[in-house]
């Protein structure tokens, strides 16, 4: 009988350049019993808060206004006022399509904030388990490149910078050829990247340049 053949883990396709490297990010892996791993979403209880405090103070000075003219109480003089100073407006006044174009831009903005997750500096994590989710800060994420850069042989410093989509390095050699530097880097960040284990891993790019010889 004949050995069955051994599933294979994939293997990271790297594209190297003269000036930087960058590769596609690693295949990202079926949904499971685990379930979608979708983004966080952001409470936002700032600007909630603050909408409803002013919807709540404006709703209830107005009904307060009317309870008193429902009570023969004359209105409040910012009501009258108000009434007296809009009735001379005209809809083509620069003043009233300048409050109106104000008023749709917090309208949409509110929109935005209603229908996206947030929380960009979450970056969601695989789903092994249906009731368990995790995240990793990009900030975290990008620490952990760092250290993996830094122990590559001929690396003097390194930045990292990591998105949604895409991990930025950009590093400083002092000793060894640039083009060895760049290949250490893509194998040692690349292991890095899958050991995160992100849901949707970004694509990496590494750049590497000479340190300049009064800095060694």
């Amino acid at each position: 009988m004949t050995e069955p053949e051994r599933p294979t883990s994939p293997v990271l396709e790297l594209d190297q350049s003269a000036s930087g490297a960058a590769y596609d990010p690693a295949p990202v892996l079926s949904d499971g019993e685990g379930g979608k791993a979708g983004r966080f979403w952001s409470a936002r209880r700032v600007p909630a808060g603050l909408l409803a405090l002013v919807v709540l103070a404006g709703s209830g000075l107005l009904l307060y206004d009317v309870a008193a003219v429902r009570a023969d109480r004359p209105a409040m003089h910012w009501r009258r006022a108000l009434s007296d100073h809009l009735a001379k407006w005209h809809l083509d006044e620069v003043a009233v399509l300048a409050v109106a174009g104000g008023t749709m831009l917090i309208g949409i903005f509110l929109i935005v904030l209603a229908v996206t997750p947030g929380l960009r500096a979450v970056l969601p994590m695989r789903r092994d388990r249906a009731d368990v989710r995790a995240g990793l800060d990009r900030d975290a994420a990008a620490l952990v490149l760092r250290d993996r850069a830094m122990e590559v042989s001929g690396v003097h410093s390194v930045r990292v910078r990591v998105g949604r989509t895409k991990a930025t390095v950009r590093a400083r050699s002092h000793f060894r050829e640039l083009d060895e530097v760049r290949a250490d880097l893509d194998k040692a960040l690349g292991f890095g990247l899958k050991e995160l284990g992100l849901a949707r891993p970004p694509a990496l790019v590494v750049h590497v340049v000479r340190l300049p010889a009064k800095k060694r």
